[in-house]
């Protein structure tokens, strides 16, 4: 409940912004904060509106607002004509689920236990098909590099537009495939493995006292949906908290080149670092809460569902809207160090998730992984718009 306390910067950063006349970091860092709490409300409005339509059309609303608070800051951004921003948005929603969500769920969840346990199947379809979905990233920044000096730079980027145009469709139509697998053609495979996982979890809890809660799935109260609201108040609590983060975005978006100067970083990092935490936040809160209830299949699929949604959806849709945003944008990342840090992610995740179980150490490295990337996004140069 303590997150709602922020919800106290939502005026706060309205009023900075549009009534008094501040200086525009105080309106970027209240603005950012108000998302916070935004972003979590926005995820209980879905669960209520999703736990009333039932399981299938929830889980894909589930899944399509998962992300709704860092889409909407990323449109914003778009909006405002820094593409380099957005797309270092991209990669750092990425790596912060891959390795600074799940790192700090992994240490939380592993005080006063040995290990955690998980289902290795469901890891390996989650870990597959983040290599995959990075793949899709990988390949337009490749095929700009080998086009690079073979032709005329104007003639470059027409390829590289319709080339990112072309995988942003595939990459849709594989999100889409993937909603019907999951939440249609084998929701009964998916339901059954889950139960087969928490059954052998449950043997392995009882046969190692300091794995003593919980097992690999969640029951409806452990999902977050508690006390049950109406579908008028669900549903109204989703757009109003949808509209707060879109002013809220704006104002981020307004201040964020004179925020970059005053203290003295780039647009680039900023939104590599602090408008990727921002917009999963609430994620990697709701991750650490289940891991503490030693719920490791739950946080992984909050954390590397949400990097491959964000691959496969938010990057492809945020290409395409931008045409008609007037700001069109590739999936060409100019960085090297955006290409190796997506890729370091889906090896180092398939690596941490192939045995079935994490202890703290595992946390640790993948906090590690995170902070040396950091860092070199810190001393880079950041690419030209």
């Amino acid at each position: 409940m303590w997150l709602n306390l922020l919800l106290v910067f939502v005026p706060l950063s309205l009023a900075l912004g549009y009534v008094l006349d501040l200086e525009p970091l105080w309106v970027f860092a209240t603005a950012i904060v108000a998302i916070v709490p935004l972003a979590e409300w926005i995820r209980r409005a879905t669960e209520q509106v999703a736990v009333i339509a039932g399981p299938a059309i929830g889980g894909l609303l589930n899944v399509t607002f998962g992300n709704m608070a860092e889409l909407i800051l990323a449109l914003f951004v778009l909006m405002a004509g820094h593409i380099q921003v957005v797309k270092a948005q991209i990669t750092g929603s990425i790596i912060g689920n891959g390795l600074l969500g799940l790192g700090l769920a992994v240490v939380a969840g592993s005080i006063g236990r040995n290990r955690q346990r998980f289902n290795r199947e469901h890891a390996g379809l989650l870990s597959s098909l983040l290599i995959l979905s990075v793949i899709g990233l990988l390949v337009p920044a490749l095929f700009d590099y080998t086009e690079t000096g073979l032709v005329a730079a104007q003639e470059v980027t027409r390829l590289d537009e319709n080339l990112s145009l072309g995988v942003s469709v595939v990459l849709l139509l594989l999100y889409v495939a993937n909603l019907l697998y999951t939440l249609v053609t084998h929701r009964d495979i998916y339901g059954g493995r889950e139960r087969v996982s928490s059954e052998r979890d449950e043997a392995a809890t009882a046969a190692t006292a300091s794995d003593h809660e919980g097992s690999d799935d969640a029951g409806p109260a452990e999902t977050g949906v508690g006390e049950r609201w109406s579908l008028w108040t669900a549903l109204g609590v989703l757009l109003a908290g949808t509209a707060l983060i879109a002013i809220e975005a704006e104002l981020v978006s307004g201040a964020l080149e004179a925020t970059a100067s005053q203290l003295g970083l780039s647009t680039f990092f900023l939104g590599i670092t602090v408008l990727a935490i921002v917009g999963n936040a609430a994620e990697y809160l709701a991750a650490v809460y289940f891991a503490r209830k030693n719920d490791m299949g739950l946080v992984l699929r909050i954390t590397l569902g949400s990097s491959i949604q964000i691959a496969l959806m938010m990057a492809p849709l945020l290409v395409l809207v931008s045409y008609f945003l007037g700001h069109p944008m590739d999936l060409v990342f100019a960085n090297p160090l955006e290409l190796i840090a997506v890729s370091g992610v889906a090896f180092t995740v398939n690596a941490i998730a192939h045995d079935g179980e994490t202890d703290w150490f595992e946390g640790v490295l993948l906090l590690g992984v995170y902070a040396i990337l950091v860092l070199a996004f810190f001393f880079a140069t950041p690419p030209a718009s």
